[in-house]
């Protein structure tokens, strides 16, 4: 196999064009949208006929936990959800507790940017999902600039810890009508994305960006179903059957119908019953695989911890900077600095580049949205909260089309909330979230080019060697005529899973500054080869038919 000549670092261009360019809305936009609503409503109405509204933030704090897990089966969104609730309280409690300690600007912005790393490592490492870090971030380092003393936060941490009971419930709520929801979806998604592939392979291996897409898509699926819990119901182990037909698709995408594909995603809506795929093999066959993944122990959190040593040192130093240079100037909330620096962090610089310049327009427009709604806001803490709930329902509702239209929604959020206590200047607050967003933007990006990510393409190079692995205990159980069922299905089904890991690792490291040429070339060819063995290792599990036999038959449909 062809590698890839070294050469001497080198810089990479940043985007600009697309970096604002609107997109889809996410299938299920309003069930966060909706959730948040519902989550902080009734704590904060409360506290208005009770007139603390003064008290708000708090709850807040435990409210925002429902924008979670909505992509979770439930058996799992319970347990994330929960944990959610718990990594909130726990750092609302140091933050609470630090001001409570001392007044010193420069020791709270540490504690907030040591806050962030942590949260920021642990979110990436559990695989949270949005908003993952941000949220908790924005809570802890907010409460850290918040007047506090000891008797104090034992009744603070009571509240949050009701409201975030009360974010559990609202998550949970959509259990009993579709118990199956999150299922559905997952591998509606995976069937729709091979269908889009299948639609440009024609007789080639069609769009590779497409077919990236669809392996992501159906892990996904995966992981979806296998979080479902150990004991499939018959309706888990249809979506199971479906998701093993997308996944052939995707090893023959030339004689796949994407009709077919479509239609049964369709019928994936709502509660109806889940399509059979009428194919001849039994389902003990076919979901072997799902219960070797079952039965597999999950990796160790330490494990996961190493790689993003970059990341957290990157979130730490330019939350930290951000915040101190926020004080340099003056400005009285350097948190907001902290809070932008600590949002801007992803994957790579090329991703923390683009939402860097998303952060700084959503938040100028946001601005200007607050400057036009504060005298609404201003005229009672009935109003206030009503214009909370608006901007809380903006957010979710268009952050999916692109991060700057949410944060056009969260800045007004976050302003209007600073004013629970008492009504403040509208140009003061303008001004001071202005400055503080360009200079957490523009220092947490410089700490992110600082802190170069050496690792990246070390780990590409050990995603090679898995994708290796897994192919040549695939190909070498297609090819033992003894190979067990489970075995070829576990086999094919590792493989799928590292060519999804190795095409996320190469992605990322690619939009890394100042580091080696990538092996682009060896990751290619390792994913043409992975391709051709799965084809191989389905048509000796005798999901397809031998080449050179008509694809056009029922049977060949995937």
């Amino acid at each position: 196999m062809s590698s890839a000549t070294p050469t001497p670092s080198r810089a990479r261009r940043l985007p600009v064009a697309g970096v604002l360019r609107l997109g889809r809305p996410s299938d299920i936009w309003f069930k966060p949208a909706l959730s948040v609503v519902v989550a902080v409503a009734p704590p904060s109405l409360i506290l208005v006929a009770l007139g603390r509204l003064d008290l708000a933030a708090y709850t807040m704090a435990g409210s925002l936990c429902a924008l979670y897990a909505h992509n979770r089966p439930y058996v799992a969104r319970a347990r994330v959800l929960a944990g959610v609730v718990l990594g909130m309280l726990g750092g609302l409690a140091a933050a609470l507790v630090a001001a409570s300690l001392t007044e010193n600007a420069v020791v709270l912005v540490t504690v907030g940017a040591v806050l962030a790393a942590v949260q920021k490592v642990l979110c990436d490492a559990t695989r949270i999902g949005p908003p993952a870090h941000v949220i908790l971030t924005f809570v802890s380092s907010a409460s850290l600039f918040v007047p506090q003393t000891l008797g104090q936060v034992p009744g603070h941490l009571a509240l949050a810890a009701a409201a975030g009971a009360w974010a559990w419930l609202v998550g949970m709520a959509p259990a009993p009508l579709r118990p199956h929801g999150p299922e559905r979806r997952a591998t509606a998604h995976a069937l729709n994305a091979t269908a889009a592939y299948a639609e440009t392979a024609g007789d080639g291996d069609g769009d590779p960006r497409a077919r990236s897409a669809a392996y992501a898509a159906v892990q996904a699926a995966w992981q979806t179903l296998l979080a479902a819990g150990n004991r499939p119901s018959a309706t888990r182990r249809a979506l199971e059957r479906l998701v093993v037909r997308a996944e052939v698709a995707l090893a023959t995408p030339a004689g796949t119908d994407p009709v077919r594909l479509r239609a049964w995603a369709r019928a994936l809506r709502g509660t109806g019953r889940v399509p059979h795929t009428d194919e001849p093999r039994t389902d003990a066959d076919e979901l072997l695989g799902a219960a070797a993944e079952r039965a597999t122990a999950p990796r160790p959190l330490w494990s996961r911890l190493g790689p993003l040593t970059p990341i957290a040192v990157r979130t730490g130093l330019g939350c930290a900077l951000a915040g101190y240079a926020s004080l340099a100037l003056g400005v009285g909330r350097p948190y907001w600095a902290l809070v932008t620096a600590a949002s801007i962090y992803q994957a790579n610089i090329t991703l923390t580049w683009s939402r860097a310049v998303q952060r700084v327009v959503g938040n100028l427009v946001g601005v200007l949205l607050f400057a036009a709604i504060a005298p609404i806001a201003h005229l009672g803490p009935l109003a206030l909260v009503l214009c909370c709930l608006v901007c809380n329902f903006g957010a979710e509702a268009l952050i999916g089309r692109n991060y700057w239209l949410g944060s056009v929604c969260v800045t007004p959020l976050a302003l209007l909330v600073t004013e629970f206590p008492g009504y403040q200047p509208t140009g003061d607050l303008v001004a001071d979230r202005v400055v503080d967003t360009l200079v957490g933007a523009l220092v947490g990006f410089v700490a992110a080019v600082a802190v170069t990510n050496r690792r990246a393409g070390r780990r590409v190079e050990r995603a090679l060697a898995a994708v290796d692995h897994a192919r040549e205990r695939a190909a070498r159980l297609s090819a033992d005529p003894r190979s067990t069922p489970a075995a070829l299905e576990s086999a094919r089904r590792g493989l799928a899973a590292a060519l999804v890991d190795l095409r996320a690792t190469a992605d990322a490291a690619a939009g890394e500054w100042w580091q080696r040429a990538l092996p682009q070339e060896r990751v290619v060819l390792a994913e043409q080869a992975a391709h051709r063995t799965l084809a191989a290792t389905v048509r000796r599990q005798g999901l397809l038919p031998d080449p050179g036999t008509s694809t056009h038959t029922e049977d060949a449909r995937p």
